[in-house]
C-alpha cells in the first residue's frame, strides 16, 4: 500500500463495534490490516477521541498534534469526553511529556467543558 500524503492520519476500522486496529501518519500501513477500509482523519484542529480504543490514544495524541504543527495549526482542541476523567489523564499526560506543546487547558462551558483540552502548539523552529 503506498504512504499516505505528510499531514494524513487514517485509522483501520475494525469489526463491528469500532474497535481502532492501527494508524498511521504519512508512512505505509502493513499487512496486518488487510482486507479493512481506511477511514481518513482530517487535520484540522480537532481530534475527537470517541471513535479510538483508548490504547491507541497516546500515539495518536503525539501523531495528531505532529501532523497539526507541521500544517501550521498550533491551536489544537482535543475531545476525550467527560466520563471518568481516565481519558483526560491520559491525554493530559501525554501533553506533560511533549516539548512542542506550549500550554493546554480544559475547554469553556461552551467548548465541552471538562470534556474535551485546548492545545497550544510551539510554533516548529524553521516557521
Amino acid at each position: 500500500m503506498s504512504a499516505l500524503p505528510r499531514g494524513v492520519l487514517r485509522r483501520k476500522r475494525g469489526p463491528p463495534g469500532g474497535a481502532v486496529l492501527g494508524l498511521c501518519a504519512g508512512v505505509p500501513m502493513t499487512d496486518d490490516f488487510e482486507g479493512m477500509d481506511p477511514v481518513e482523519l482530517p487535520i484540522d484542529g480537532v481530534l475527537d477521541l470517541h471513535t479510538f480504543d483508548p490504547r491507541e490514544v497516546k500515539d495518536l495524541v503525539v501523531e495528531y498534534l505532529a501532523a497539526c504543527r507541521e500544517k501550521g495549526i498550533l491551536e489544537v482542541r482535543i475531545i476525550h469526553g467527560k466520563g471518568t476523567g481516565t481519558l483526560r489523564r491520559t491525554v493530559q499526560s501525554v501533553l506533560d511529556k511533549l516539548p512542542e506543546v506550549a500550554s493546554y487547558r480544559l475547554a469553556d462551558p461552551a467548548g465541552g467543558s471538562w470534556g474535551a483540552t485546548l492545545v497550544r502548539l510551539k510554533p516548529p523552529a524553521d516557521a
